[in-house]
């Protein structure tokens, strides 16, 4: 089992039907239960006793000899069972934490390959130290793959000792780390590191192997005199854990990563302000048309004809067809379909990308083909230069290289077929630990969006003056700055939690338990960050979620949800939202009329079933541009596509 070298897996392209055939037997286990789970946990739990009474001498000896075992018969029954119960000792000791049985279930899925579902406040973070440990003790490098740079430190520094104690090394790779570091910290037994980081750091490695992935390249280079890993920091993709894997993996999935050069940034503000100038003279709907639903511009043959008259005045690239009109599509998009506040922030004059799913800032990121300086021309930001790719590829290549891949989080069944059709991944539903005490109240849906924002101004007010703790999601930093200066102006005292706070998310989600108090989320914000809830407010029915809009994804509601009723504690959830939401513009207008008509009750119900149908269409949507990305990315070459210009 010990891999000396470095490693990849030759990539499978997804294949729907023949992903279909095999997923039965998956699904079938996944529904019914595994006997292999039952037999682990019962095995596991025969050794607690013997391995308690051992003293630190005689456990270190059992550690090595399991370590032993491991790398000479590789993932036997009986041998994860040892290294499970060593685990489970170990974390005790160190770390003051005894991995419940349904922790032993699901680290028997993340060794097995499975992606885990488990509900919020399950213990994802210690569970994975079950597969994490018993990989590295076989010889297996393993990288724990987080949202961001702040879960990767805390999780590596809150089970570094148990990893410690167990004789294993433990690496943290996080953004501005410089090479020599990141080569030692992929060099541990096991790394914490970000989806993000993983991926450049492949694809720098990509580029110093001369877009040779295999071993066969790695040799050559120490053949030819050179240092092992020279120029290089990764050893391989061997075994990846992905926490929050739905995030990662399906929701990161539709923007390929690129490493690219940068052109001169006077050129590109004087190309975006021409393209501003040029469409600004155009008529909506005679010369161009907006179509939300597909989030994409249609320029039509009256406006392609103006844009000629007004390019050949111009000159120079605009009397090219192609350029012109491509630029004019990219300029409307900018101005009619990425919204200050939902799409992006301004901060020290840079347009900042916002992730719609969590909320949070995407540093160094910025939309390609010209999209961004677009951006930046209109907020009258200073414009940079363009990124134009030298290497690319997106997530989905990248994980399914792993030579074995593992997820966890707690909304995983939406999403269960592409997981599978993608990354060969099963979701397994992984029990609670003690029974749950969520109560899911009545949604209400409003007319108008000024209406919805008064009524969860005074349901917040009401929740907090009887001593709960509210915690209100949001899909857009806009959205919260709207609700927070109704708080304010009502008198009630909170905190805001969006991509304008990232530094201080964890403290103010770890904080959003106490007595009284409110805090508005954007979206996920604070994702991976427990709430503890304050004896008092368990006693007023616990944490109280309210979700003012619907997401694009039916997971990222179910997230928001997921944040109360925790470890069998009591919760409430409730949904308040308006037929202005933004997610009701993939229906046609007509429809939402129609429905805002509908007397009382009626209108609730029929509202309801139109935001189903927004959302569904969404997920659609979204899919669709995921498998496009990767069937296009597959184009480009059989691993990378290097280029120099790909414009």
């Amino acid at each position: 089992m010990y891999h000396a070298e470095r490693a990849e897996r030759q990539e499978n392209r997804a294949d729907r039907l023949e992903a279909a055939v095999t997923a039965w037997p998956v699904a079938v286990r996944a529904r019914f239960g595994d006997p292999r789970v039952t037999r682990l946990v019962a095995r596991v739990n025969a050794l607690e006793e013997q391995h308690g009474a051992m003293d630190e001498p005689a456990l270190q000896a059992t550690i090595e000899a399991l370590r032993v075992q491991l790398r000479r018969d590789g993932f036997c029954p009986e041998a994860v069972a040892a290294a499970f119960a060593l685990v489970r000792e170990v974390g005790r000791r160190t770390l003051g934490l005894r991995h419940y049985d349904v922790q032993l279930a699901g680290g028997y899925a993340l060794l097995n390959g499975m992606a885990a579902e488990m509900d919020t406040g399950e213990g994802k973070t210690l569970t994975a130290t079950l597969a994490a440990a018993t990989a590295a003790l076989a010889g297996t490098p393993v990288h724990v793959v987080t949202v961001n740079d702040y879960l990767a430190q805390r999780d590596a520094e809150n089970m570094g000792p148990l990893y410690e104690a167990l004789g294993l090394t433990v690496g943290t790779v996080v953004h501005g780390l410089p090479p020599p570091q990141r080569q030692a910290a992929y060099a541990c037994d096991i790394t914490y590191t970000s989806n993000k980081e993983i991926a450049f750091d492949y694809l720098r490695d990509r580029i110093a192997l001369g877009n040779r992935p295999s071993n066969v390249a790695f040799k050559l280079k120490r053949v030819q005199g050179a240092r092992q890993g020279e120029g290089t920091v990764m050893r391989g993709l061997h075994f990846a854990i992905v926490d929050e894997a739905d995030s990662v993996l399906v929701d990161e999935a539709r923007t390929p990563l690129i490493i690219s050069r940068e052109t001169p940034p006077d050129q590109e503000q004087l190309w975006a302000e021409t393209a501003l100038h040029l469409v600004d003279q155009l008529e909506i709907d005679r010369d161009y048309k907006i179509l939300r639903t597909e989030r994409r511009v249609e320029v039509t043959r009256t406006g392609r004809e103006r844009l000629a008259e007004l390019g050949n005045e111009i000159g120079g690239i605009w009397r090219s067809s192609v350029r012109r009109e491509e630029s004019a599509r990219q300029a409307l998009t900018a101005l009619h379909l990425f919204h200050r506040g939902d799409h992006y922030l301004v901060q020290d004059d840079k347009v900042q990308i916002v992730d719609e799913y969590t909320g949070r800032i995407m540093a160094d990121r910025s939309w390609s083909e010209g999209l961004h300086q677009l951006v930046e021309a209109k907020e009258g930001c200073a414009v940079t230069g363009r990124k134009v790719p030298m290497a690319r590829i997106t997530y989905q290549r990248i994980f399914r290289r792993y030579q074995r891949l593992a997820g966890m989080t707690g909304t995983a069944r939406e999403v269960s077929r592409e997981l599978w059709a993608v990354y060969r991944l099963a979701v397994t539903r992984i029990p609670t630990n003690r029974p749950m005490h969520r109560r899911h109240l009545p949604t209400r849906v409003l007319t108008s969006a000024e209406q919805k924002w008064q009524a969860i101004a005074e349901r917040a007010a009401e929740l907090s003056a009887a001593g709960h703790a509210v915690l209100i999601g949001t899909r857009s930093v806009a959205a919260s700055e709207t609700l927070s200066d109704l708080l304010t102006d009502a008198g009630l005292e909170h905190e805001v939690l969006s991509a304008a706070q990232d530094s201080h998310e964890a403290e103010i989600i770890a904080r959003a338990g106490e007595y009284g108090r409110i805090t508005v989320a954007t979206n996920m914000a604070g994702r991976g960050v427990d709430i503890p809830v304050d004896e008092k407010v368990l006693e007023t029915d616990g944490l109280h979620v309210i979700l003012s809009e619907r997401h694009d994804a039916s997971r990222i509601d179910r997230q928001l949800a997921g944040r109360c009723g925790r470890h069998g504690e009591p919760g409430m959830v409730q949904g308040i939202l308006s037929l202005e939401d933004p997610l009701l513009e993939l229906i046609h207008p007509i429809v939402v009329r129609w429905t805002s008509a509908l007397p009382g009750f009626c209108r609730n119900a029929v509202s309801l079933f139109v935001f189903r149908r927004a959302q569904r269409r969404a997920e659609r949507v979204h899919s669709a541009a995921r498998r496009a990305l990767l069937k296009q990315d597959q184009k480009l070459g059989v691993l990378l596509a290097f280029s120099g210009g790909l414009e």
